[in-house]
Order: structure tokens, then sequence, then C-alpha cells
């Protein structure tokens, strides 16, 4: 097993804001269950990893399945939300190119809103090494819906800052699939929202975005007052108590090879 450095925006961003993280990030589209039971093969009897698992957001619908659940997450201050919130789950440092478990342990790894921070050559050779043969990797984005005007605006508030940090919609974490040991990548997607106050749901989900999380105090504060003055010229989110921001989970899932 090798050690990778933890990203500088992952590390920095996501100790400053676990909080935020918590109220600001959506959770999950119902249709996740059957995806983990039909696609993963998760039930009880089962174990499964969620690798990168935050502050434990995707855990919660893998302990649901009824499997036993390790997350593993190398940011301290989001690992303890974790062992505060989800004491059924076992959660542990690491990382996704040194995941601290035996070789042919666990029947499914998870990576939600993760797999683009550690898309490498090692990181599936390790995630290999821990599954059982035939064991399934899962792959789980919430990507908001960019042709709604308001959230394309979101997007461009924010691009400036973003630098070299991974994203999905970079589309780089692809380049490693197909990798030899796995089948090909299959894909599913799901309508999603994420409902709640303009505060959580837009101010607070940007605030958690890593690199966000990670600039200095004047910087971030500029970019809420943006949010906060594009709430204020939306006539769809202006004064109102609760909005709903339309997103995708789009989900992908690969076998290993015996």
């Amino acid at each position: 097993m090798t050690h990778t450095p933890i990203h500088h925006a992952a590390s920095a961003g996501f100790a400053a804001k676990a909080d935020d993280y918590v109220r600001g990030r959506p959770d999950y589209p119902d249709a996740i269950a059957d995806w983990l039971r039909d696609r993963l093969g998760l039930r009880s009897g089962t174990t499964a990893v969620d690798l990168g698992a935050g502050t434990g957001k995707f855990t919660r619908y893998l302990l649901q399945t009824g499997a036993h659940v390790i997350a593993v997450e190398p940011v301290k201050e989001m690992r303890a939300k974790i062992i505060a919130d989800l004491p059924e789950a076992d959660a542990c440092e690491g990382t996704a190119a040194s995941i601290p478990l035996p070789d042919g342990s666990v029947d499914a790894v998870t990576c939600a809103q993760s797999f683009h921070w550690f898309a490498t050559q090692d990181a599936l050779a390790e995630i290999h090494r821990v599954l059982k043969p035939h064991g399934r990797l899962g792959l789980v984005w919430n990507i908001r819906d960019e042709s709604v005007d308001w959230i394309a605006a979101l997007t461009q508030i924010i691009t400036p800052y973003e630098g070299d940090a991974p994203r999905f919609n970079k589309g780089t974490w692809r380049n490693v699939f197909p990798f030899p040991g796995f089948t090909d990548l299959r894909e599913d997607r799901f309508p999603h929202a994420h409902t709640g106050s303009p505060e959580d749901v837009i101010v607070n989900r940007i605030r958690s975005t890593s690199f966000i999380a990670a600039l200095p105090p004047d910087e971030e504060a500029k970019v809420v007052g943006q949010l906060r003055a594009l709430i204020a010229a939306t006539p769809a989110l202006a004064g109102r108590d609760v909005i709903s921001v339309p997103y995708a989970t789009a989900t992908y899932w690969v076998e290993k090879i015996a």
C-alpha cells in the first residue's frame, strides 16, 4: 500500500467546514436504496466500505441495507462527525491508496462525492485488493442541474476559485477506466432535489465546497456576498423560506473479475 497526500483543498477546506458540509450538502434520492441492493448486492451479512466517507452523508444509506459498514475518512474533523452521529458504523482513518483492511475482505466499496479526489491507478488497485471476487465498486455524485439559469450563475461565481481542485464535472476521473481486473463502467441516473432554506442549500452548500472552504476569510466573505446578492436578485429565490435545488444523482459501478 502507498500513502498519497490528501489534496490541499480537501485537507484544509473539509477540516475547516465540516459543520457547513453537514448543513449544506444534499442527501440522496430514495432510489439509492434499490441501487445499493441491486447493483452492489448489499444486504445483511455483507460488508461495505464507504471510502472518503466525509461526515457520513452516504454512510447512513449503507447502514440501512443491513450491511456491516466501515467508513474510511482521512480528515479527522469529518471523521469525528461519523463517530458522533453513526456509532453503528466502524469509522477509521485511511485513504484510497491505503485502506486499512485485509485482502479480499469486503463485498462493496462506495465513493460518494469523493472518487474525483483520488481517481488514480494506485487507488483502483487498492480498492481491487480489498474487494472479494465479484465484489463491486460504486461511485456516486449529486450534480446540480445547470440548465437552470441561476444554478449556472452559481457555477460562474465559484469557478474562478477552483484552481487545480479535482471536480466531477472536469471528467478527468474517467481516465482511469477501463481498469484491469474490473468490468466496464456502467451508469444509472436518478432525478433528485435538495430542499431547504436558501442559506443552507445555496450558501452553506457552496461554503462546503473544498476550494471555497479553504479560502482566506475575506475571500470567502466576498463569495458569500455574491451568493446572497444572486438570491436577492432571483425571483425564484428571493424572500423564500424554502427552495428546491434540482439535481441529478449519477451512479456508476464495476465488478471485480474473479
